[in-house]
């Protein structure tokens, strides 16, 4: 059975991460939905509106995915899972959401595990070097080298 995901954060961050999910995924559209909270919106209107997309989302399990921890997308992310079998994780990024998609077919524990370690995995300082074996060219204004 497939895991359905859900998207909560701050406008416009959800509805940004489900364009690129499905840019990658396009045939996953109906089980991967989006809530973009506006900054303005009152808690409890957020929280039908996300009752309301839960539903379209059908019976399967489903994995709620939020940005920040103890923020109002959070919240009611938590008050959307409390007493249900839908699991929550905060902190989402988009190496998180594409391996949550990728292995959606797997039980929810391990989809779990998995996305932890995507969203981790996907966060790195990356060292910029000067490129390796070439020769500076006469025609390079800048001095910079380029690699090819």
């Amino acid at each position: 059975m497939t895991i359905n995901i859900l998207l909560i954060a701050h406008a416009p961050l959800a509805q940004a991460l489900r364009e690129c999910a499905l840019h990658v995924y396009p045939d996953c559209g109906l089980q991967v939905l989006a809530i973009d909270v506006p900054p303005d919106e009152d808690p409890e209107i957020t929280l039908r509106r996300a009752e309301e997309v839960k539903i379209k989302l059908g019976e399967g399990q489903t994995l709620v995915l939020t940005d920040i921890f103890g923020a109002t997308p959070s919240n009611v992310a938590k008050k959307l899972v409390e007493g249900t079998q839908t699991k929550l994780i905060a902190g989402v990024n988009l190496p998180m959401l594409l391996r949550a998609i990728c292995y959606r077919h797997e039980p929810i524990e391990t989809l779990i595990q998995r996305a932890l370690a995507g969203g981790a995995q996907g966060v790195m300082q990356v060292a910029v070097a000067a490129p390796q074996n070439q020769i500076k060219r006469v025609y390079d204004q800048k001095q910079s080298n380029y690699q090819q």
